[in-house]
């Protein structure tokens, strides 16, 4: 049987945590063959006292480790501890339904090429308006984008195949905030490997719930992704960050979500679009400037 390491890289999840480790510990593939490496980024909340609580009732081999350097140095201590074949990413904030680590790990054994794959994305039934149209958004992605490798995924609810991110380097450390995920399944396609969206795992994530949550959670990802457009800027397409880009997105979207799950409020997408691309913009800008400040 193959061996799985469960990367968990988390700071200040305190809310959220104990049900993510709790889903990863209910799961139907043999606990002797995981290991659970988490590294906590200096929480200040309860993160670490809830996660020392559950792992040390658990029948896993864990490890925790610390950082304080970015999510790529954080990430790489995961893959340069990893005894696993495959890592699977999991958020402090996502829940996995029982079989989801043995889906993820059939597949990638039928698909021996395949260096990235990540799940589906579910819709968490108690969500308020804002997480369940972040949700949606999320599905549409899915749903446009499933079998196909020119939407890169990140590492949250995906797996990936060690050999093939050490042979590769490994994640990028010196990356800010973000986008450090995207950036390392880029060079892994790049090296030769295929990279799949929408597997028949299907994962839960517990959703920003409030306009200020989603604007700050957007607006570090426009931060970080301007270290990423400055590395390599076939990985951003800048044009399509946009806002008005971003709304016409979302328009085309809801169409395809109301087909799928068949509820109206899907037509507020644009907006919602539009709102997090103004965001993202605005972190983006904000990194660039930061930048010109260090240098000058």
């Amino acid at each position: 049987m193959v061996k799985v390491t469960v990367g968990i890289c988390v700071k200040n999840v305190e809310q959220t945590v104990r049900k993510t480790l709790m889903s990863i510990l209910r799961q139907d593939f043999p606990h002797k063959l995981m290991e659970i490496i988490v590294v906590d980024g200096h929480s200040q909340d309860r993160t670490l006292l809830i996660i020392r609580d559950v792992l040390s009732k658990s029948d896993m081999n864990y490890e925790i480790l610390f950082e304080n350097k970015g999510l790529g140095f954080a990430r790489n201590l995961v893959v340069n501890n990893a005894c696993g074949k495959y890592i699977i990413w999991v958020d402090g904030d996502m829940i996995l339904p029982e079989d989801y680590i043995k889906k993820q790990v059939e597949f990638m054994e039928k698909n021996p090429n395949i260096g990235v794959a990540i799940g589906t994305h579910g819709v968490l039934p108690s969500s308020n308006l804002i997480a369940t149209l972040e949700d949606v958004a999320y599905i549409a992605v899915d749903l446009n984008f499933r079998n196909s490798s020119s939407r890169l995924p990140g590492t949250g609810g995906a797996v990936f195949r060690v050999n093939a991110v050490r042979q590769v380097g490994g994640f990028d450390s010196s990356l800010r905030g973000v986008g450090e995920d995207i950036e390392l399944t880029y060079r892994v396609k790049k090296a030769g490997w295929l990279v799949q969206r929408g597997t028949h795992a299907t994962f839960y994530e517990k959703r920003k719930g409030t306009l200020k949550e989603l604007w700050n959670h957007y607006l570090w990802y426009g931060y970080g992704a301007y270290d990423v457009f400055r590395k390599n800027r076939r990985i951003v397409n800048f044009p399509f960050m946009n806002p008005i880009a971003g709304f016409f997105l979302g328009a085309w979207y809801s169409v395809n979500a109301y087909k799928s799950i068949l509820q109206k409020k899907v037509f507020l997408l644009p907006l919602h679009y539009l709102f997090k691309r103004m965001a993202w913009f605005c972190g983006f800008f904000k990194a660039q400037i930061d930048h010109v400040r260090c240098k000058s």
